[in-house]
């Protein structure tokens, strides 16, 4: 090849190579735009909504959340102007992320080997040996079990007393107390329902739902029974000591909540109301 024809070759690829990253570029800015113009459509709605309607943020990001919050991966994907050790530091970045928040994690090791007629080599016949392996790992979410635990309480006696004395001792072996005499209740079982329905905010009658489809056929009004049960043999100690460490300071916390009502007699109803405590 002539030098001529050279010099005209090395022109082309450079402006193809141009040409792609370019391409890559529009690609990666329509989709910010896209995520952008949603948005401005969630702000726009949010700022002009009828009052009685307008949600807050996260009212109104209730069926966009999925949407939303994977546009926002688009900011962690390599730009054509990015280098490779860039991309490569990036990368690194996010694979130790992974293993910070897999470090603490139990891990099950399944491993898939070649049966023994599988292993003769296509070239030659001979036995092929485990040379390397590959790892994949998946996160594995187990819904929550459920399942009856019998406590079984052994009682002894004395069968030389049975035969000799007037009376048989009779001894009973040590076994955990329940948590609510005659109940069915276990503390896990309380402590579970406590924790979705204060801190995840779910109600009795979804939580009743959500044991129905399980098979569990337990009713809010035995799920409420076990609540107040817990507050008052279980909590209640523990309110008293703490209402009785406050009382000892002279100043406390104080807090106020702003919320909006929308039929509050004599207020508009974009006006905000307080909860003080």
């Amino acid at each position: 090849m002539t030098n001529e024809a050279a010099e005209a070759i090395e022109p082309y690829e450079s402006l193809h190579q141009r040409n792609v990253q370019l391409e890559q570029k529009v690609e990666y800015l329509t989709r910010q735009l896209t995520w952008y113009e949603e948005q401005l459509r969630l702000a726009q709605h949010k700022r002009f909504g009828a009052s009685s309607e307008r949600s807050d943020a996260d009212q109104l990001r209730l069926f966009n959340e999925v949407e939303t919050e994977a546009a926002t991966e688009v900011e962690e994907e390599v730009l054509p102007q990015e280098t490779e050790a860039m991309a490569h530091e990036k990368r690194k970045r996010r694979a130790a992320a992974r293993e910070e928040m897999l470090k603490n994690l139990p891990t099950e090791r399944i491993e898939y080997r070649l049966a023994e007629d599988q292993r003769a080599c296509p070239c030659c016949g001979e036995t092929m040996h485990e040379m390397s392996s590959e790892v994949r790992r998946e996160l594995v979410i187990v819904p929550a079990q459920k399942k009856i635990v019998e406590h079984v309480q052994m009682i002894y006696s004395c069968r030389p007393c049975e035969k000799t004395e007037i009376k048989t001792p009779v001894v009973k072996a040590t076994m955990p107390r329940p948590a609510f005499p005659g109940s069915l209740a276990s503390p896990d079982a309380v402590a579970y329902i406590i924790t979705k329905k204060y801190l995840e905010g779910m109600p009795l009658y979804r939580l009743e739902q959500q044991f129905e489809r399980q098979g569990i056929p337990l009713s809010r009004q035995t799920m409420a029974n076990w609540v107040v049960a817990a507050a008052e043999h279980w909590l209640r100690p523990m309110y008293r000591r703490m209402h009785e460490e406050l009382l000892t300071h002279k100043y406390l916390h104080a807090d106020e909540t702003r919320v909006q009502v929308l039929h509050e007699a004599g207020r508009a109803a974009e006006t905000k109301s307080y909860m003080w405590l």
